[in-house]
């Protein structure tokens, strides 16, 4: 967890991720992700000379209820973090109505309006999610070959239609450093039907084999998305 919370520190200093008096929905998949990113967030509450709030939220995809989350809630309760777990038909909606072949897209903005609406209705004014260095660089490899365009995810936005700011605290994180930390938490099984077979899950089986071929390279990538300097890159507004 001393890596972790070094990596959580440096972001906040970085991006100016949390300011006093912030009360912070921590969006809580149940994953090894968002659990560490909860306690190392509760951790760095007694080290930090800010005073913020967390609530942890859970958006339960497959309509299973609380029940399903009970080993979650034992989790926020022993870190003294109170918890909420938003009912929805998501799962429904995707596969069973609208039948999606590649529902990661619309299942994100369904999951993420619901917990921005979750964190209005509980006072929050920022809301944090567990995305780390390793889906900063997938998010980069999928922009780029799917789309066409070099784009990631910030660690810091504002959302002005929902008046939160989104933050994400482990971004100088990596995914072998979050397993090592979340080995004794409460994990959940992913509920998604397609879990292990999405373009998210080939760029990270890529990006493992570029660093087999070429060890050190996932890191040099991931550094070459923060540096500040873009050398030879096209600019537009360079041409005539």
């Amino acid at each position: 967890m001393k890596n972790i919370l070094g990596h959580l520190r440096r972001a906040d200093n970085d991006f100016g991720l949390i300011e006093d008096g912030d009360k912070i929905a921590v969006g809580l998949s149940g994953g090894k992700d968002s659990l560490t990113l909860l306690k190392a967030l509760c951790e760095y509450k007694k080290f930090k000379h800010k005073q913020f709030e967390l609530v942890a939220v859970t958006v339960d995809c497959t309509g299973k209820g609380d029940g399903e989350y009970r080993h979650i809630a034992k989790f926020c309760e022993d870190l003294g973090v109170p918890y909420h777990v938003e009912p929805s038909r998501i799962f429904e909606i995707i596969f069973d109505v609208r039948k999606e072949k590649s529902p990661c897209s619309l299942c994100s903005k369904l999951r993420r309006g619901m917990l921005n609406t979750a964190a209005i209705r509980l006072g929050c004014n920022r809301v944090a999610l567990g995305h780390h260095g390793d889906d900063l660089l997938e998010t980069l490899l999928l922009s780029m070959t799917h789309e066409g365009r070099l784009s990631t995810f910030q660690a810091k936005s504002y959302l002005d239609k929902a008046n939160v700011t989104l933050i994400r605290p482990l971004v100088y994180a990596t995914e072998k450093e979050i397993i090592a930390v979340s080995k004794n938490f409460p994990v959940l099984k992913n509920p998604c039907p397609i879990n292990g077979h999405t373009r998210r899950d080939y760029m990270k089986q890529l990006i493992a084999k570029v660093d087999r071929d070429i060890p050190g390279a996932r890191m040099r990538m991931l550094d070459s998305i923060i540096c500040t300097n873009r050398y030879n890159l096209f600019d537009m507004l360079d041409r005539k």
